[in-house]
């Protein structure tokens, strides 16, 4: 197959349009709250337009660089040494409403977990693509594949992180899968998670307590079940057409965080069901190209590279998507490329240009 000359540009302005609507969204939905906290309405929207830029930088850096390059055991393992101790670090930094996810160094700051993602992914990707032939040798092939998926997701539930966590599993699966594995393995694996993930859930007061919120958020709707009901509040608002950029109601104040986790029901709230429609449509679009990619590469390496970073996006924005419309329980995932939150977009931005790159390899 012929190498292309240029990179996707499907997937090149798909990512860009996504960044510009979210530097416009994290400004429509931080301006009141940031210039009550900093005196600045200006304040979050600037930083993350300095990370937007860094991230476009090393997008269209890691766009030029040959993938191959990392396709090396001197490039994979101090990866993931560096991550886990990183991942290590965060936990003798001071606390954030009682979780350790950051490492401030003086004026920066960055959550080792969004780098824990791309390097699992390099990880599985350099290891699975020799051992196709051999996925159901379990002791050889399955367990060593997914040793440092288990560090980093036993870190991430330390912090604690569930929801990067189960981010983590659900790819390492799926790469897993792509592999070859056979589907009957991978809910046995299910099954052995069960009762952590039912600890982790049920048996955390906190947790427990947004689950049955979940449920029945109309039990307590200015307590456990407030965010979900404004959530809902804000979508329903919207209509077809919203109400008007910068003119939302709910990110005053009732949605928590409207600029991080809650972003989408500001989209929906204030460009209605066809600002929904385009961001999910641009997302989609991200996705088609990137599995496209994945599909027609030959190399092995650069079809689980391209998959797994195609694959973490869209579990993410599904994940965040489907906790603002409340089909599934609270859970602390950002939209990619939309959200406020510099390390997340420097890392998704540098995560598409290797991705761009590989998207040289195929028609």
């Amino acid at each position: 197959m012929a190498k292309r000359v240029g990179v996707d540009k499907w997937l090149y302005c798909a990512t860009l349009v996504l960044v510009v609507i979210g530097l416009l969204m994290v400004f429509s939905a931080s301006a009141v709250m940031a210039k009550e906290r900093t005196g600045s309405p200006y304040h979050y929207v600037m930083l993350q337009s300095v990370y937007a830029a860094l991230g476009l930088v090393a997008m269209t850096l890691l766009m030029k660089i040959d993938y191959r390059l990392y396709n090396r055991p001197n490039a994979v393992f101090p990866a993931i040494g560096i991550t886990v101790l990183l991942l290590l670090m965060a936990f003798v930094m001071h606390d954030s409403h009682g979780a350790h996810r950051w490492i401030r160094l003086g004026p920066i700051s960055f959550q080792p977990s969004e780098i824990a993602k791309p390097v699992m992914v390099l990880f599985l990707a350099w290891w699975l693509q020799s051992r196709m032939s051999s996925i159901e040798d379990i002791r050889s092939t399955v367990l060593p594949a997914v040793v440092p998926s288990l560090i980093f997701i036993a870190l991430l539930l330390k912090e604690p992180d569930l929801g990067t966590a189960m981010v983590c599993a659900g790819v390492t699966a799926l790469m897993l899968y792509l592999a070859g594995m056979n589907f009957k393995y991978l809910g046995y694996a299910a099954l052995a998670a069960a009762p952590v993930l039912y600890f982790m859930l049920f048996r955390v007061a906190w947790r427990r307590e947004r689950i049955l919120a979940f449920l029945n958020p109309q039990a307590d709707p200015l307590g456990k079940g407030f965010h979900i009901i404004q959530s809902l509040i804000a979508v329903g608002t919207g209509g077809l057409r919203g109400v008007g950029y910068f003119e939302g109601k709910q990110k005053l104040f009732y949605l928590p965080e409207p600029h991080t986790d809650y972003i989408f029901a500001n989209v929906a709230e204030e460009l209605g069901l066809l600002g929904c429609l385009l961001v999910i449509g641009l997302f989609v679009l991200l996705g088609y190209r990137g599995m496209r990619a994945a599909i027609l590469c030959k190399d092995p390496f650069a079809r689980f590279l391209a998959f797994g970073v195609t694959a973490t996006l869209l579990i993410q924005a599904f994940f965040n998507i489907s906790v603002v419309l409340a089909l599934v329980p609270t859970k602390g995932i950002t939209l990619p490329l939309i959200s406020y939150g510099g390390t997340s977009l420097f890392i998704e931005l540098a995560s598409i240009g290797v991705l761009l790159n590989i998207t040289r390899e195929v028609d």
